[in-house]
């Protein structure tokens, strides 16, 4: 969850997606943060260079579990079930299953195109009825909308678009295996259906959504969010954290459930799958964490830096974490320049910068933990910004900086 992309890999099997955790690379929207505010006097005097040293521990928002912390827990010795323990405490492991609906946003186009394949069918939602598509030559099947918002089935021959079948409703395509998905930007593999979904009553646009179970969805998450190299007991903690969090944005109304980005988890398809990451997914099959008997909302991002980060609900807390800080952490600390002058382009009012004070932090760890508010002061005036908000602006790992 998702998951921003500055730390450095652990190794060559560190994937891009672990570099820009979900719920990470996005501004985070979802649990409310109610983290206890410490009020502090921090000043930092705009040095000689007119160039600060930003210092910082984690990548991410800190809250739930820690990725690296779940592989320094791993090579501790502890199993999945005690890292999501010390992770999201006060939830319990239970099982679900069930379908969910992805929208997949690399296809940006108004129609749903998929690559011909034996045993391709089409479901028209206004009939309940499934049509199977014939080979005849056909390369590629698309679903498409009419001017007059009629639901047509065409497949493209010599280079031309030809009508197949109008259906009484939206069209979903489907096949056992997988299906092929062409978008503006390449081709990808899906397991499941392949829904032309309307994202309004009436609309002439389509969405492509994936639908498809919930275990073969997350056989898509997880090797993306995570080395699918990595300890098993720490693949498996993101199993079941995935697979949770697709079953809290689980809704039975809309046109999809979430989406394929940083924005939710970052989801790839069958493409993207790994048969390590596979193995973690059948290995804690229908595992979900609940709390009050409903899915917790299982947010984790890269590296805390060392403390959990609390929030409004009850398993979301503010601890120490003895396992993210392992040596093989990258994001653990960092250090990065920031220029007065870029400071003062991102907030003009202040005039020429002269110093930054720090007013408020979370009260935990080094400097007195994550940056909550702080005040940029120039000769002009001054403004108050957030830690996020700074954080955000110069595309900072974390909140939790200090100044050089």
């Amino acid at each position: 969850m998702r998951l921003s992309r500055l730390a450095l890999p652990l190794a060559a099997a560190v994937t891009a997606a672990l570099l820009v955790p979900s719920l990470t690379g996005s501004r985070p929207a979802g649990a409310a943060q109610s983290r206890a505010a410490v009020n502090v006097d921090q000043v930092y005097k705009v040095p000689a260079s007119r160039t600060f040293t930003v210092t910082g521990r984690g990548y991410g928002h800190g809250r739930g579990m820690s990725q690296y912390g779940a592989e320094g827990a791993a090579r501790e010795g502890l199993t999945h079930e005690q890292i999501l323990a010390f992770y999201y405490p006060g939830t319990e492991l239970s099982k679900a299953k069930g379908r969910i609906r992805v929208l997949i946003t690399a296809d940006t186009t108004s129609d749903v195109v998929v690559v011909a394949r034996p045993k391709l069918k089409v479901y028209d939602a206004g009939s309940s009825t499934v049509h199977r598509l014939p080979a005849n030559g056909a390369g590629q099947w698309r679903l498409r909308v009419t001017n007059a918002n009629r639901n047509v089935v065409e497949h493209l021959s010599g280079g031309t678009w030809k009508r197949w079948r109008t259906l009484e409703g939206e069209g979903v395509f489907r096949a056992p295996g997988g299906i092929t998905l062409v978008t503006p930007s390449g081709r990808t593999t899906y397991r499941g259906w392949l829904h032309a979904a309307a994202p309004s009553a009436g609309s002439r646009d389509r969405d492509t959504v994936n639908v498809l179970p919930l275990d073969g969805y997350v056989k898509g998450v997880v090797a993306r969010e995570i080395p699918a190299s990595w300890s098993p007991e720490a693949v498996q903690s993101q199993a079941v954290a995935a697979r949770t969090y697709a079953l809290s944005r689980r809704k039975g109304t809309g046109h999809y459930d979430l989406c394929d980005t940083t924005a939710c988890q970052v989801y790839g398809g069958k493409d993207d799958e790994h048969p390590a990451s596979n193995k973690a997914v059948a290995e804690t099959a229908r595992q979900v964490l609940t709390h009050g008997g409903k899915p917790a909302f299982t947010e984790f991002s890269s590296s805390n830096g060392g403390w959990t980060v609390a929030s409004s609900i009850a398993y979301q807390v503010a601890k120490k974490d003895p396992y993210d800080t392992w040596s093989g952490n990258p994001n653990r600390s960092w250090s990065v320049k920031v220029g007065a002058a870029a400071i003062q382009k991102a907030w003009p009012k202040v005039g020429k910068l002269q110093r930054i004070k720090v007013t408020s932090r979370d009260g935990n760890g080094s400097w007195k933990g994550r940056v909550l508010k702080m005040k940029l002061v120039g000769k002009k005036g001054s403004v108050t910004v957030s830690g996020d908000d700074f954080r955000w602006t110069f595309r900072l790992k974390s909140s939790w900086f200090t100044f050089s």
